[in-house]
């Protein structure tokens, strides 16, 4: 098990009711194999629904918010801005943000919504629909090509990562002959292995190509993510600045469907009791797949925190203006008040209100794109190899270090 460490004590005199019975914990965040729950963050669930950390990077320390009703709260709640966190000292798991300034990440309402609303359109489930059948056809195409070539393959290589970058540059309106250049930059920056320098130039490089991009969807009627955003700056509701953030972070966001399917595949061709179910039962699978969703460790340590803007209270703890705040949507589907037994993969499980996709204003916008694509995975996947499986022991596949988003970086199948 990982080892959390004491912080030196803080001055008793600096500290809020609350804080001196909670010691601010070190997180050393480490390289985690397939669907392993991080041990650090298992233990802080234990100690309360809100603790201290202190995470890698940045400075200081932060609240942890783990309990599921906490956590919405938070998520839901004006008094606590992300818009305020670039000019605070906070500890953090990349040594970057990964979000500029003025990005939508980085804005609180009315801002946020009405940068959101600039490409609701492309990204509602009416919108989403507009891209399936292409998206099918896409994928049945990559699949061809996969029995073609015949086994042994590396899944991740040939479907689980040219799918979602084929399906988010569709969704985005960026020329299939830039998808390579986009999964580079997407790489660099969800990196922390890398460093800032890298990371940021990588960034600055993908601002720059939607910038172009979005400047000539000046006036455009088309559907796609640019043409919206490019039409919305034409008539001045959103600057190019804001529209060029909205785009990186959309773009950058798509690829995530790689490593979440990844870890699903992984359980699943570990799991062959769950697998043989969802190939003989496939009315099970989207509800399966809301269960897979809420029980896949998809990232590492926590996203991007708040800013606490006013004192108040959660779970009896004195949360002050000025604190830095994470919550953590992974601890939060871990609930065993929302979800009996939360350890155990129920594909029957109902109601299930995971909080995967995030909650509040800045709930995920490509939610429901990716649930999308992991339904085509599934279906596409087990109907047409029956017999895929593992190449190779569980124990050697491969998976990312140093990243942000969790999943595997090879997974060889056969079938």
């Amino acid at each position: 098990m990982t080892e959390m460490t004491l912080t030196e004590p803080l001055d008793p005199a600096d500290e809020a009711p609350g804080e001196a019975a909670c010691p601010v914990r070190h997180w050393e965040v480490p390289d985690l194999t397939g669907v392993d729950f991080d041990p650090t963050l298992a233990e802080l669930m234990r100690e309360g629904p809100i603790t201290r950390i202190q995470l890698p990077n940045g400075e200081g320390w932060a609240w942890l918010v783990t309990g599921y009703d906490d956590v919405r709260a938070v998520a839901n709640d004006p008094r606590f801005s992300r818009e305020a966190v670039p000019d605070h000292p906070v500890t953090r798991l990349a040594p970057h943000f990964i979000p500029d300034r003025g990005a939508v990440g980085f804005l609180d309402p009315p801002d946020h919504t009405r940068l959101r609303r600039s490409v609701a359109a492309a990204l509602t489930a009416k919108g989403v629909e507009r891209v399936r059948e292409k998206a099918r056809r896409m994928l049945d195409e990559l699949v061809d090509e996969l029995v073609q070539d015949g086994p042994p393959a590396d899944l991740t290589a040939t479907v689980l990562s040219p799918f979602p970058i084929a399906v988010i540059c569709e969704v985005m309106g960026v020329p299939a002959a830039d998808r390579h250049t986009m999964h580079l930059w997407t790489q660099l920056i969800l990196s922390s292995s890398h460093g800032k320098e890298v990371s940021e130039r990588a960034k600055r490089e993908m601002s720059a190509y939607f910038g172009d991009l979005i400047a000539l969807r000046d006036g455009s009627t088309g559907e796609d993510v640019t043409s919206l955003l490019g039409t919305a700056v034409g008539r001045r509701e959103i600057t190019l600045e804001e529209a060029v953030g909205l785009a990186v972070l959309l773009q950058i966001g798509g690829e995530a469907v790689t490593n979440n399917s990844g870890q699903m595949f992984f359980l699943l061709l570990t799991r062959p009791d769950l697998l043989d179910r969802l190939r003989t039962e496939p009315a099970i699978r989207p509800r399966a797949i809301d269960e897979l969703l809420r029980y896949i460790p998809h990232r590492s340590a926590v996203g991007l925190s708040r800013i606490a803007m006013a004192d108040m209270d959660i779970s009896g703890v004195r949360i002050r203006a000025g604190d830095a705040v994470y919550v953590s949507y992974l601890a939060a589907n871990r609930d065993p008040e929302v979800f009996p037994d939360p350890e155990t993969i129920d594909l029957a499980r109902s109601p299930n209100p995971h909080v995967s996709f995030g909650f509040g204003p800045h709930y995920c916008p490509g939610g429901q794109l990716g649930r999308l694509e992991e339904e085509l995975l599934v279906d596409t996947l087990l109907d047409r190899l029956p017999g895929l499986r593992l190449a190779v022991p569980p124990d050697q596949v491969p998976f990312k270090k140093g990243a942000l988003i969790r999943g595997p970086e090879a997974l060889p199948v056969t079938w």
